[in-house]
């Protein structure tokens, strides 16, 4: 039995487990994100966030120790200039595994990207529904009950109300168009009459003109008949 037993072996020895690892978390200091498998980012992420803490701790033993296990110095200035510094006020969670969507070719492993958090970035925790309809409902006594049935009874007359309120309103809007309509017609009614009445005054006056023409032209005859 396997009592005490921690890790994954991935298929490999220590030796190589032991390098396989070095190797992930120098390109991750060196990237801040990669992408692997994920038993491979699950272990890979222990060891990242051991030489966080180391970091933070920044002293010269810390600095040597991390060195012996990674053995690249541009890493180590990385980790020890930037990261430590990064993660000061930080309690632990420095990296996190995104599993991504998708197979990868050949094998058919699962893929997953192992990246640092930074603040701000982590996006807000949304409730399932399933979670949000599971929630227990409140238990309601037997009295609120009756009392919330009340107002329902209350709503057809409201809507009767309401009805009325536009039936009279529609009639209102109808008496108002009947008597513009009204208004129009003694309006037009009117104009109808002026145009009549200045229609006679205008031939009144030109037949009394040619009555008045008429006398004048008789003398004028007698005249050349005595000449």
């Amino acid at each position: 039995m396997r009592h005490n037993v921690d890790g994954r072996k991935l298929g490999r020895t220590a030796a190589h487990r032991k390098a396989l690892y070095r190797n992930l978390v120098i390109a991750l200091i060196t990237h801040e994100r990669i992408r692997t498998t994920t038993p491979k980012a699950k272990e890979a992420r222990r060891l990242a966030e051991r030489m966080i803490t180391f970091a933070k701790r920044g002293d010269l033993h810390a600095r040597r120790h991390v060195a012996s296990i990674l053995g690249d110095k541009n890493a180590v200035r990385k980790l020890f200039d930037e990261l430590g510094p990064r993660y000061a006020d930080r309690q632990g969670g420095y990296t996190r595994v995104l599993k991504l969507s998708g197979l990868r070719k050949g094998d058919a492993a699962e893929m997953a990207m192992l990246e640092f958090v930074r603040d701000g970035d982590r996006p807000k925790k949304k409730r399932s529904a399933r979670k949000a309809s599971s929630k227990p409902q409140a238990k309601t006594s037997r009295k609120k009950k009756e009392g919330a049935a009340a107002p329902v009874e209350e709503q057809p007359v409201e809507v009767e109300e309401t009805t009325q309120q536009a039936a009279a309103e529609e009639a209102v809007e109808e008496t108002a168009e009947d008597s513009e309509a009204a208004a129009e017609e003694t309006v037009e009614s009117a104009e109808a009459a002026e145009e009549t009445a200045g229609e006679d005054a205008a031939s009144a006056p030109a037949s009394s003109d040619e009555e008045a023409v008429e006398p004048d032209s008789e003398p004028d005859d007698s005249k050349e008949k005595d000449a």
